[in-house]
C-alpha cells in the first residue's frame, strides 16, 4: 500500500539524474478504443515542493503565491500524475486522451519519485503550471503546430480551429494536442501533458520553461526522464495509445482534389496513373460527389451508380475514399436528418432547442457524439454507407467549422449531452477539441461494424491527442509555396512526437497553383512521409503528377517507385509502432539526443535506420546542401534513380533495410516476390533488421497470421554471413529469391544473391578495391547528376499591383513631420522626426522595430517582415496629400494594407490606417480566413527613460498613469484608454499622443523596455472575409505637456 509522504523534494538534479528505463512495466497498454471505464479509486497524494528556479519564475509572473502540487505515481515506471490540490484531484474531469482511463485514477506501486515538480498557482477559474527545466533544453511536440521544429519561443492555444491559410506564427490549427517532449541537455528526454479538452496554453516563450494555463482542475502527467525521447514517446503511448494498424494499401499513394466531379472523371484520372506507370493505390471523392452536399447521398447524375464505380476501379487495383462531415443539412424528408431528430442527437442550444449552424448544404445540425446513442447511429449511417464499395472515410469539417461566424464555430454555451464517462453533460467550451476525435471514432466503429475482416481508415482533419486510435490526420489546407513545403516536414514530425504516426500534408499545396519545381520537390519528400496524398482546391490548376511537364511528371514517378519499393520497410515500422508507439518519422536528434548541433534540422528525418535528406530550397538540389550526418556510419545508396530534385538517401550503419521490386499499387505484390536487403555494416562489421509480412488488411496478424523475421549480417575473415536470426508469427516462410546489396560507402555496392531463410555468404572486396568501387560510384553519380536536367521552374506572377522599389527608404515630408518608410521589409516606418522640436521619436533599425504591424497575437508574426509593394504615392508639390499605401502578402489569400498620411487639412498630425484584407481566401472555408489579429507595434525612444509616463483615462472614467517600473501592462474592456493615450517626456515638457477609435482597439499594451517602449493596438483576433476586414484607424501629434 502506498502511505501519505510530506518529504519536500529540493531539487531536479536532471543534470546527474541516470534514471533507468522501466522494466517491470513492459506490457503494451494499447487497449481497446471501447475499454470499459471503471469508476476511480481512492488515491494517496504525495506532495512535494516545486523545484526552486521553477517557483521562482512563476512567483515573478503571477499575482498568487505559487502552491505545491500533489503527486502519485501512475501508469509504470517513471510516469506521475500531478495536481493542484486533492480536492482538485477530485474535480478535474475523465480522460479523454488515455486509451484506459482509469490508469490515470489508479496508483500504482514503486518506490521512484518525481524528478521534476510542477509549480502551480489557481487564479480565480483557471489554473497556471509552471515547470523549470535545466538550460540547454530543447522542446518539441504541441502537436500539430506550424512554424519551427524546435519550440523554444513559441507559444501555442489548443482549440481546434478551421485554419485555411494559415502561416508559420498561427496559434491554433485544427488539432489540439497538450503534450511538451523535452530533450535534455544530456541527450536524456522528458515528457508533460496536460490532460484537458478545454482551450489550454502552451507556452514556451521562457527558455527551459514550459507553462501551461487552461480553465478548471485539470491534471499533470510527467514522462520520465528516460534515456532517449523515443522511450519518452513509447511511454506517451501506454498512456495514449498506439496507431490503429493501418491496410497495406493506405500506405500507398493517394491522389485527391477538390474535386473530381463525376465517375467519367474519377476512372479517368486513375487510368491515367495506370497508362503513365506512376503508382497510384487510392483516389479520393470530396464534397461534390453528394446530392446538395447530403451526407450519405449520391448525385444521381454525376455518381448515378457508386458501387459499380468502385467496383471499376478494384479492378485496376485502386481503392476510393469518401469525404462526410458532421454538419447535416436541416431539411425534412432527407433520411439522415429525420432518423437524427427522431433518435434526438442533435447538439443543443443553451435553450435546448437544437443548434443551427450554416455550412455547405446551408443550415445545418450537428451530431453530438459525445453521447453513445449518436455514436451508435453514426456508426449504423456509416456502415450502411459503406455497402456502395466505399474503402475508406474522410472527416473533415469537424473542429466542428461553422460559416459566417468570427469564431468559425459553433457558441461556446451550446449544450452537449455527455456520456457520464467521458464528462457528462457540458457546454461546448468543454468538449469543442474533442468534437473532431468522436466523430472519427464513431465513423471508425461504423466501418468496423460494417466489415469485420477489413482494417477501417480513417482520415480526419480535426483530433485530440490520442485520435491516432482511430484515424490517419493531414496537416490541413495548407498554400502551394516554398515556405509550406518546408513548413510540411516539422508539422509530420512533431504530430509523430505527440503520438500521431499517420500523417502527411497535402504535397503540392492545397490553395494556390503550385509551379513544376515546387509539385516535383515536394512529391520527392512526400512521397517518403508516413501518409502520401496529393491535393487540391478548387479553382487551381490540375495538380496530377503529369500536370507540371515531363520533367516534373518523371521526378514524381521516381519518388513513388521509392515509396513502393521501401513499403515493405515503412509497412514494418508502423507494425512496431502499432506494438510499441515508436514514431514511424522521427527527426534527426533521434539518431543521437545528445547531439545539440541536430535539434533544430528540419530537412532531414528518419524512417527507423534510413535517413532521408532533402532540400526545400527552389536553388538548390539535395545533393548540392551540406547535410550534418550523427555520428557513427551512414552509407549513401539510392536505386539507380538520384535526381537534383528528389532526397538523398542514407542507411545507418549496424541496419538492414527490406526493400520490395517496384510496383504500381499494393495490389500487385506477392509473397514469392524477391526480396531485397540493403545491409550496411557497423563499425564492428556487423547489422540487423526486421521485417513484418501479413495479409496487408483485417486482423489475422492479432491471432498469429504473420511472419516477423529479424536478419542479422556479420563480417568474419572478409566474408559477409547474412541469416535469419529468429522469427515470430505462424507462417510458413514463402518460397523466394533473395537479393543482398552491401553497402561500401559513396553508393557503392555489391550484390549477391540466394534464397530467403538460408544463409548467404559474400567475400568482401579488398581495401584498394574498396576505395576504387567508391570512386567510380562518385564518378558516375556525378556524371548522372549532370546529365539530367532538374525540373524548369515557371514563376507566377505576383498580381500585386505597384512594381518593387528599390532598397532606399521612402520619404513623406509635410507640416511638422518627416518619416522615412522601406516598403521592402514589412513597410516598416524606421524613422518619425518631428520637424519644429528635431526631436526623433521612434527606435528603430532597418530591418527590426520602429513602426510595424503584425496579423497575429504572436510578436513579430507575418506582416513585419514580408516585401510590401507601393500601391499608391501622392505628394505634398502635386497637390495632395502627402501619403504612401503599401500591401503586403501575409498568406493565406490575406494582405496587410497600410495606408500612411500626413494630414493636408491638419499637417501636425500622422495618420496610419491599416487593415487586414481578404483578397483571395478559398472557397473551402467558407470564404473566412483563418484566425488574424491586427497587432499595431511602434517601438518608441526613450530620450529621458527616468522622465517618462504613460498616461490617460481609461473608458471606465478613471485616471491612468504607468511608469517604466511598471514592466508590461495589458489593457483590456473597461481599462482600455478611452480614445486618446499618451508618451509624456516630463523632461522636456511634450507629450506624444496616440488616438484611435475604441471600437476598433480590443486591447492596448504598454511593453517598457531598455531605452524604448511599446504602446500597441490590438484589434479583436477573428477570421476576416471580403467584406469583413480588420481595421485600425489612428493617428500621432506631438503636444505640449502643461
Amino acid at each position: 500500500m502506498l502511505s501519505p509522504c510530506t518529504r519536500r523534494i529540493s531539487s531536479p538534479l536532471l543534470a546527474s539524474l541516470s534514471h533507468s528505463r522501466f522494466h517491470s512495466h513492459q506490457r503494451e497498454y494499447r487497449g481497446s478504443p471501447l475499454a470499459p471505464r471503471l469508476p476511480p479509486p481512492p488515491l494517496r497524494c504525495f506532495r512535494g515542493s516545486p523545484p526552486p528556479a521553477a517557483a521562482a519564475g512563476a512567483v515573478a509572473t503571477m499575482a498568487a503565491p505559487v502552491g505545491e502540487m500533489v503527486w502519485v505515481p501512475v501508469l509504470e515506471e517513471g510516469v506521475f500524475r500531478f495536481d493542484a490540490s486533492e480536492e482538485a484531484r477530485s474535480a478535474a474531469g475523465p480522460s479523454l486522451s488515455f486509451v484506459e482511463p482509469r490508469r490515470r485514477e489508479e496508483p500504482r506501486e514503486g518506490g521512484d519519485r518525481p524528478a521534476v515538480v510542477p509549480a502551480c498557482e489557481v487564479a480565480g477559474n483557471v489554473q497556471k503550471v509552471v515547470i523549470k527545466l535545466p538550460s540547454g533544453t530543447s522542446f518539441y511536440g504541441t502537436g500539430e503546430a506550424s512554424g519551427p521544429l524546435e519550440r523554444t519561443g513559441k507559444r501555442v492555444f489548443t482549440w481546434n480551429t478551421d485554419a485555411w491559410g494559415f502561416g508559420p506564427g498561427t496559434t491554433s490549427l485544427y488539432q489540439s494536442h497538450p503534450w511538451v517532449l523535452a530533450v535534455l541537455p544530456d541527450g536524456k528526454a522528458f515528457g508533460v501533458l496536460a490532460d484537458t479538452t478545454r482551450r489550454c496554453e502552451i507556452d514556451l516563450r521562457q527558455e527551459c520553461t514550459i507553462k501551461f494555463s487552461a480553465p478548471s482542475a485539470y491534471p499533470i502527467i510527467t514522462f520520465g526522464p528516460y534515456n532517449s525521447p523515443a522511450e519518452v514517446t513509447m511511454s506517451l503511448s501506454h498512456a495514449i495509445g498506439t496507431v490503429a494498424m493501418p491496410p497495406k494499401w493506405s500506405l500507398g499513394y493517394h491522389q485527391c482534389r477538390w474535386s473530381y466531379d463525376s465517375s467519367e472523371k474519377v476512372l479517368k484520372v486513375v487510368r491515367t496513373f495506370r497508362e503513365k506507370g506512376i503508382p497510384c493505390d487510392v483516389i479520393w471523392m470530396d464534397i461534390d460527389y453528394m446530392d446538395g452536399f447530403r451526407c450519405f447521398t449520391f448525385d444521381g447524375n454525376r455518381f448515378p451508380d457508386p458501387k459499380s464505380m468502385a467496383d471499376d476501379l478494384h479492378s485496376t487495383g485502386c481503392k476510393s475514399i469518401w469525404m462526410l462531415d458532421p454538419g447535416i443539412k436541416k431539411e425534412k424528408g432527407y433520411f439522415v436528418y429525420d432518423s437524427g431528430s427522431e433518435t434526438d442527437v442533435w447538439i443543443k442550444k443553451a435553450d435546448g432547442s437544437p443548434f443551427i449552424g450554416e455550412v455547405w448544404p446551408g443550415d445545418c445540425v450537428f451530431p453530438d457524439f459525445t453521447c453513445e446513442r449518436t455514436r451508435t447511429w453514426w456508426a449504423s449511417l456509416v456502415r450502411d454507407f459503406v455497402s456502395n464499395g466505399v474503402d475508406g472515410i474522410w472527416n473533415d469539417m469537424n473542429e466542428p467549422a461553422v460559416f459566417k461566424t468570427t469564431t468559425k464555430t459553433m457558441p461556446e454555451s451550446n449544450i452537449h449531452r455527455g456520456d457520464a464517462d467521458i464528462g457528462g453533460v457540458q457546454n461546448h467550451s468543454y468538449y469543442h477539441n474533442v468534437y473532431g476525435m468522436l466523430m472519427a471514432r464513431s465513423t471508425y466503429e461504423g466501418m468496423v461494424m460494417a466489415s469485420t475482416d477489413k482494417r477501417p481508415f480513417v482520415l480526419t482533419r480535426a483530433g485530440f491527442i490520442g485520435s491516432q486510435r482511430y484515424a490517419a490526420t493531414w496537416t490541413g489546407d495548407n498554400l502551394s509555396n516554398w515556405e509550406h513545403m518546408h513548413m510540411s516536414l516539422p508539422m509530420v514530425l512533431q504530430l509523430g512526437l505527440s503520438g500521431q504516426p499517420l500523417s502527411g500534408p497535402d504535397i503540392g499545396g492545397f490553395a494556390g497553383n503550385a509551379t513544376p519545381k515546387l509539385f516535383g520537390r515536394w512529391m520527392g519528400v512526400g512521397a517518403l512521409f508516413p501518409f502520401s496524398r496529393g491535393h487540391s482546391e478548387t479553382g487551381s490548376i490540375d495538380h496530377e503528377p503529369w500536370s507540371f511537364g515531363e520533367e516534373c511528371e518523371e521526378v514524381c514517378r521516381l519518388a513513388l517507385l521509392r515509396r513502393y519499393r521501401l513499403l515493405p520497410h515503412i509497412y514494418t515500422l508502423f507494425y512496431l509502432s502499432h506494438k510499441k508507439g515508436a514514431p514511424v518519422a522521427a527527426p534527426l536528434f533521434f539518431a543521437d539526443s545528445q547531439d545539440p548541433g541536430l535539434r533544430k534540422i528540419e530537412t532531414s528525418f528518419l524512417l527507423g535506420p534510413l535517413l532521408i535528406c532533402a532540400s526545400t530550397s527552389p536553388d538548390k538540389g539535395a545533393h548540392e546542401c551540406a547535410h550534418k550526418l550523427p555520428k557513427g556510419v551512414w552509407s549513401r545508396f539510392d536505386f539507380g534513380d538520384s535526381h537534383p530534385d528528389l532526397p538523398v538517401m542514407y542507411l545507418q550503419g549496424g541496419a538492414i533495410l527490406p526493400v520490395g521490386r517496384p510496383i504500381k499499387h499494393v495490389g500487385e505484390a506477392s509473397l514469392d516476390d524477391d526480396l531485397s536487403l540493403i545491409v550496411s555494416l557497423d563499425e564492428n562489421g556487423k547489422a540487423e533488421g526486421v521485417l513484418f509480412e501479413d495479409a496487408g488488411d483485417g486482423y489475422g496478424f492479432t491471432q498469429g497470421n504473420y511472419l516477423l523475421t529479424y536478419y542479422v549480417a556479420q563480417v568474419h575473415s572478409s566474408v559477409v554471413s547474412v541469416k535469419v536470426l529468429k522469427t515470430e508469427g505462424s507462417w510458413n516462410r514463402p518460397k523466394r529469391n533473395l537479393n543482398i546489396s552491401i553497402l561500401l560507402g559513396g553508393g557503392a555496392m555489391i550484390s549477391s544473391h540466394g534464397v530467403d531463410g538460408e544463409e548467404l555468404h559474400i567475400t568482401m572486396p579488398s581495401g584498394s578495391e574498396v576505395s576504387s568501387l567508391v570512386a567510380t560510384s562518385e564518378l558516375e553519380l556525378k556524371k548522372r547528376l549532370e546529365m539530367i536536367s532538374p525540373i524548369p521552374d515557371i514563376d507566377e506572377p505576383s498580381g500585386q499591383e505597384g512594381a518593387e522599389l528599390s532598397k532606399i527608404p521612402i520619404d513623406l515630408k509635410s507640416g511638422d513631420w518627416l518619416l522615412k518608410v522601406v516598403p521592402w521589409i514589412g513597410g516598416r516606418i524606421i524613422s518619425m522626426t518631428h520637424l519644429p522640436t528635431d526631436s526623433q521619436w521612434l527606435h528603430s533599425r532597418i530591418e527590426i522595430n520602429g513602426y510595424e504591424e503584425y496579423s497575429g497575437t504572436e510578436y513579430r508574426s507575418a506582416g513585419c517582415t514580408e516585401e510590401y509593394k507601393v500601391v499608391r504615392r501622392y505628394l505634398e508639390q502635386s497637390g495632395e496629400e502627402e501619403s504612401i499605401c503599401l500591401e503586403g502578402d501575409i498568406g493565406g489569400g490575406l494582405v496587410l494594407q497600410r495606408h500612411i498620411s500626413i494630414l493636408k487639412d491638419n499637417p501636425k498630425i500622422v495618420q496610419i490606417n491599416s487593415s487586414i484584407q481578404a483578397r483571395s481566401v478559398g472557397a473551402g472555408s467558407g470564404g473566412f480566413s483563418r484566425l488574424v489579429c491586427l497587432r499595431v507595434h511602434p517601438t518608441f525612444t526613450l530620450l529621458h527613460p527616468t522622465e517618462v509616463v504613460v498616461a490617460f483615462t481609461a473608458i471606465n472614467g478613471s485616471k491612468q498613469e504607468f511608469s517604466p517600473e511598471s514592466g508590461e501592462v495589458t489593457l483590456e474592456g473597461d481599462l482600455r484608454p478611452n480614445g486618446e493615450w499618451m508618451l509624456v517626456d516630463k523632461c522636456v515638457g511634450v507629450s506624444l499622443v496616440n488616438t484611435f477609435d475604441p471600437s476598433q482597439v480590443s486591447k492596448c499594451l504598454v511593453h517598457w523596455g531598455t531605452g524604448d517602449l511599446n504602446m500597441e493596438l490590438w484589434s479583436e483576433e477573428r477570421p476576416v472575409s471580403k467584406d469583413t476586414p480588420l481595421t485600425i484607424c489612428h493617428q500621432y501629434e506631438l503636444r505640449q505637456t502643461c
